[in-house]
């Protein structure tokens, strides 16, 4: 898109917000930030999808019940501790909320609360209340820290922002911060991720919007095949840009739902990319299928299976278990059509054309999947539709990190 570059920061690149993060003793390094908090100058139109897990994390209850009213003006987020599971959790939460009300006049009903962590463990109150000025007086237009504090397992804090420019020649900003490493299989967003617009548009659209975007970028991301308990992705527009709001399916939102797909994409990749113990981003492209929905069914299976993550860490062009994992996606395919390539920086080879291996160089294979960055392009010929999942290859550090992940 020519009208959309990408630019500098994260959630605090649009007009308006400010954010914070610090540690406040949540998690036991000191030297790891454990609570965040953002802030729009001005109410927000406000979205969100959760966790299809039959079991979620209290912050998501209370956060939905806040979101009924579609807006939202502030985001109070810890980590260390999922908040999920326990007696209290719900109290706890909107106790987080009133906290954010007590220290920035912001209405607790117009707080979302997240929490990411460990499961069944109370989470404390005490470290949170005690920080809290501390928070609020970090609060600054960089996200960063932020942008850090959510994360559990990652290596390195997600960020991406992007500027368009709509009708009349108004510039409007997107900007995000996601967090997820591990027990990544999402069937309604992400682990946890946060946008933030100063563009004005409707919450029926935003929301609608929202869902139609996550189900083509986070919901076609897959680690390990474990879907969270406290998966959810907020959106935040909170207008100071100044443009016509939209509220229909004119060309401005036409703008807008391309600037937010690609912020979406650009975090999948990086929340794939860094799994638990991975060295490589795996990117399942299939094309030629019949729906939409056997593409994505297709496309998840392969980038999800655990025997094909291993190959790709093994740099062996195991293309069978290409062929397998498609076998079980539950899709409509026509196996005898089936055409599969490996391509990275290194080069692209054909393995397989019409649901039959081809002769093709073993070395050659190998230095193609020893890449960071693995493509699998897979041809159905049956149709027309396309769908790209993203994963991670699965290594021996993964069973390490989750051997020990509580101590």
């Amino acid at each position: 898109m020519k009208d959309m570059n990408t630019i500098p920061g994260g959630v605090c690149a649009p007009r308006g917000f400010t954010a914070s993060g610090i540690h406040c003793g949540i998690r036991k390094n000191s030297s790891k930030p454990d609570l965040a908090l953002l802030v729009s100058e001005a109410p927000a139109a406000a979205a969100a999808v959760y966790t299809t897990n039959l079991v979620k994390g209290a912050p998501l209850l209370v956060t939905k019940a806040h979101l009924q009213n579609g807006t939202a003006r502030a985001l109070i987020c810890n980590s260390g501790n999922a908040n999920t599971c326990n007696a209290d959790g719900i109290v706890i939460a909107e106790a987080m909320c009133r906290l954010v009300e007590q220290h920035t006049g912001v209405a607790a009903q117009d707080v979302i609360v997240a929490s990411t962590g460990v499961i069944g463990v109370p989470l404390p109150l005490a470290p949170i209340e005690t920080s809290m000025e501390a928070l609020i007086a970090g609060l600054c237009e960089d996200g960063k820290n932020a942008a850090r504090a959510i994360m559990t397992t990652d290596t390195y804090a997600k960020e991406c922002a992007v500027e368009i420019t709509l009708s009349g020649g108004v510039k409007c900003r997107l900007g995000a911060m996601a967090k997820g490493s591990g027990m990544i299989h999402p069937n309604m967003a992400t682990m946890l991720a946060f946008v933030t617009t100063d563009a004005a548009i409707s919450h029926e659209l935003l929301r609608d919007l929202l869902k139609s975007v996550t189900d083509d970028t986070f919901n076609m991301v897959t680690v390990d095949g474990d879907t969270s308990t406290n998966d959810m992705c907020c959106v935040l527009a909170n207008g100071l840009a100044g443009n016509e709001t939209i509220s229909d399916k004119n060309a401005d939102y036409l703008a807008f739902e391309a600037a937010l797909h690609h912020v979406l994409a650009d975090l999948s990749k990086k929340l794939a990319g860094d799994g638990e113990g991975a060295t490589k981003l795996i990117a399942c492209t299939v094309s030629g299928a019949k729906t939409k929905d056997d593409a994505r069914r297709l496309a998840k299976s392969v980038a999800g299976s655990s025997l094909l993550k291993c190959a790709v860490f093994g740099a062996d062009a195991n293309w069978g278990r290409v062929l397998c994992a498609m076998g079980y996606a539950g899709a409509d395919v026509d196996v005898t059509k089936i055409s599969v390539r490996f391509s990275s920086e290194a080069g692209e080879i054909l393995v397989c054309e019409n649901g039959a291996g081809v002769p093709f160089s073993e070395q050659e294979a190998a230095r193609v999947l020893a890449a960071k960055e693995i493509g699998i392009l897979i041809g159905c010929g049956d149709g027309a539709a396309t769908a790209t999942a993203w994963g991670c290859d699965l290594t021996y550090d993964y069973v390490k990190i989750n051997g020990d992940y509580r101590t």
